[in-house]
């Protein structure tokens, strides 16, 4: 079942804890592409109920401008889901992300229940999009069964730090454990037509290693990368756009490839290298990334 969303830029994904008032309204002045409001991870099992309330709250109030407005729901796999969709619908997010996703099931378990929210209180069914989180040994051999599992899945989320625990793996610098997994991850991403997002970097006083790794999700094929402190959203949408100078090496091979074409040629020559259909068909991603990068600069 290929991805049937309407494409949507999301270069960096912004977590900020469910519980925080402050954190979310902050979130929205910062300039990241996606706003993921936590329920999970970043919330204490007592206060969970607090941020549900918390959240909707602020999604009701606060203007988000042009960044999509997620939330962070806690894993099928425990008791708390469900009362995540319902007691934060109403608020209107644009998304829900699936954490620690194992299965096509899960997904469509959570779609399922979204329909019948969506028909209770009169909203179009199937609108609200589902991003998937890959981040456990099992997520990563279902990979590919998540990624085609319904029409809501928007993206899949790489999460590199508790795919290390339950492997029992050590993070290194230069992630060669989870090498594999990121791979596996983008492939099935790109079977389906979805967007992959890489993991979290966690030194957060690290610039440079935050501008490195980025460099090198981008050129695995991963079009964003999450979030977990606001001075990392200006470095990660840096990164994740097309520079002038790849915009215009970009047209210039498209324009010399429709010339060829006029004239009766398939593949050719340009600066010394041999042009063909995947190498055009990589300068128009690039296209299409910097005007939807345009209008999104443009409101």
């Amino acid at each position: 079942m290929l991805n049937s969303q309407p494409l949507s830029i999301r270069r960096s994904l912004l977590f900020m804890p469910g519980d925080s008032p402050r954190k979310i309204e902050k979130a929205t002045t910062l300039g990241a592409d996606s706003i993921i409001a936590d329920l999970e991870d970043a919330v204490a099992f007592n206060q969970k109920q607090a941020a549900r309330e918390t959240v909707a709250a602020c999604f009701a109030r606060l203007d988000f401008g042009a960044s999509e407005r997620l939330i962070r729901m806690n894993p099928v796999s425990t008791d708390l889901w469900e009362e995540d969709l319902a007691q934060t619908i109403d608020a209107g997010p644009d998304g829900y992300v699936l954490p620690k996703v194992e299965s096509a099931e899960q997904v469509q378990t959570v779609s399922a229940r979204l329909a019948e929210l969506e028909r209770a209180r009169g909203l179009t069914v199937g609108n609200i999009r589902l991003l998937a989180q890959v981040e456990t040994a099992m997520g990563v051999l279902k990979a590919a069964e998540i990624a085609g599992a319904d029409s809501r899945l928007a993206a899949l989320l790489f999460g590199a730090e508790d795919l290390a625990g339950d492997m029992g793996a050590r993070r290194t610098r230069e992630g060669w454990e989870i090498f594999y997994a990121r791979g596996a991850v983008i492939i099935a991403a790109a079977a389906y037509g979805l967007p992959a997002i890489d993991t979290v970097f966690l030194e957060l006083a690290d610039s440079h290693g935050l501008a490195a790794e980025c460099h090198l999700a981008r050129g695995m094929g991963f079009s964003g990368k999450l979030a977990i402190h606001p001075r990392q959203v200006e470095i990660i949408n840096r990164a994740f756009s097309p520079t002038a100078e790849e915009l215009a090496q970009a047209q210039r091979l498209i324009e010399a490839f429709d010339a060829q074409q006029a004239a009766g040629t398939g593949v050719f020559a340009l600066d010394g290298k041999m042009i063909d259909m995947p190498v055009i068909l990589a300068a128009r991603k690039v296209i299409t990334a910097g005007r939807m990068e345009h209008r999104l600069a443009d409101g």
